[in-house]
């Protein structure tokens, strides 16, 4: 098991100018009491969530005392009192109606202490609702207000995390609203997401923003070789294909994400797209591509589609010769993104990209799989034989 404790501003991988802004929030006493923090989780904003709430909750202890020591300790473990959290949940194995947050405690602790980087795909799968959707639902709002109600154990501030805010539904949106609009006093609500602009209006208005960047490939690179022990040009060429995502380096690492799955699926498609213009076969060939993909769960469709806009994306960087920014290598060199990138261009590549975000907005929406990737595939055989 990965272990890394990221309690601890000095354990969060980079992000310097982060961690110094909401260290002087503490020290000038001026933390603002609703914050959303916007950025991948592979970044590490739930890294510096938990170290901020740190920072926060031990603040009024000295440093080094037995109170301090007492109470970093209980945060390490994701059992103080005053810290709550948050997140995605959905029926299971186990808990069969009106699931929240608080019945997957002991399996957010594992999960999080296990990598604070992973993403929500990962947290799905952790708590077998990857065929699912999760989210944040009004019977999580009646718990929400219950522990805000309630007086800090401790007697100084009490800190909430919401874990992808961008999950809550409507009805847990507007009862948040009411207390973002009126927090009680001394708590903290810190709301992290990688899609801000699905989170509420009024209630992005009222949070102070803080956007975080992607990490840098030098300290994805030293966070490898010094706590994971990989080899300085491992180490190098594993960061270079991160693209500052340090859960998807991990994965890289480990050889278990989806990437070789996905970059299969991929070769197939674009291959027989290409091939089916006036090829009766291969338009079979495509139906029966679709088909499959059709049987695997949203939340890996999904994940696949935005697979597929990054490689276009890489495509076209590489027609344009921006070779710096390219991390794609293919697996088994079998596929030559070179030929493959002299198709990508200013002439589809909107087109293509408009595609691929439909098909996530009809997938997300629980549209009709088979469908929506037939149709995918047939705007692809006529975009990708389009001049530049």
């Amino acid at each position: 098991k990965t272990v890394i404790l990221s309690m601890d501003f000095s354990e969060v991988i980079g992000q310097q100018h982060i961690k110094s802004h909401l260290i002087k929030t503490v020290e000038n006493g001026r933390i603002p009491h609703t914050q959303l923090f916007i950025g991948n989780t592979g970044s590490g904003i739930l890294s510096l969530a938990l170290s901020y709430a740190k920072e926060i909750l031990c603040h009024s202890f000295k440093k080094g005392s037995d109170e301090y020591v007492s109470c970093a300790n209980k945060i390490e473990k994701l059992a103080h009192p005053d810290l709550h959290f948050v997140y995605p949940v959905n029926t299971n194995e186990d808990i069969k109606k009106n699931p929240i947050s608080d019945n997957f405690a002991n399996e957010w602790r594992d999960f999080v202490l296990k990598n604070p980087y992973a993403s929500l795909y990962d947290w799905y799968q952790f708590i077998g609702i990857e065929k699912k959707q999760g989210n944040i639902s009004k019977f999580e709002a009646v718990a929400i207000s219950k522990k805000l109600s309630l007086k800090a154990y401790e007697g100084g501030y009490k800190v909430m995390i919401i874990w992808m805010a961008d999950k809550m539904n409507n009805e847990c949106s507007n009862q948040l609203l009411k207390l973002v609009e009126e927090p009680p006093e001394k708590t903290v609500l810190l709301l992290l997401t990688e899609n801000a602009e699905q989170v509420l209006v009024t209630i992005q208005s009222r949070c102070q923003k803080l956007h975080i960047p992607l990490l840098s490939e030098e300290d994805i690179q030293s966070q490898l070789i010094n706590n994971h022990q990989v080899n300085y040009n491992e180490a190098k060429k594993i960061s270079h294909q991160s693209n500052g995502d340090f859960n998807k380096a991990l994965h890289i690492l480990k050889n278990d994400g989806d990437e070789v799955f996905f970059e299969n699926l991929f070769v197939f498609w674009v291959r027989t797209a290409f091939k089916a213009k006036g090829n009766k076969t291969a338009i079979n060939d495509l139906f029966d591509w679709s088909e499959e993909l059709a049987k695997e769960g949203r939340e890996t469709q999904k994940k696949f589609l935005s697979f597929c806009l990054e490689i276009f994306r890489q495509a076209m960087l590489k027609n344009y010769k921006a070779d710096s920014l390219i991390y794609f290598e293919s697996h088994d060199g079998k596929f030559s993104f070179d030929k493959f990138s002299a198709y990508i261009h200013q002439n589809n590549i909107f087109e293509i990209k408009e595609a691929l975000e439909d098909a996530i907005y009809h997938i997300e929406r629980n549209g009709n799989a088979k469908i929506i990737f037939t149709d995918l595939s047939i705007q692809l055989t006529r975009l990708i034989h389009r001049k530049e």
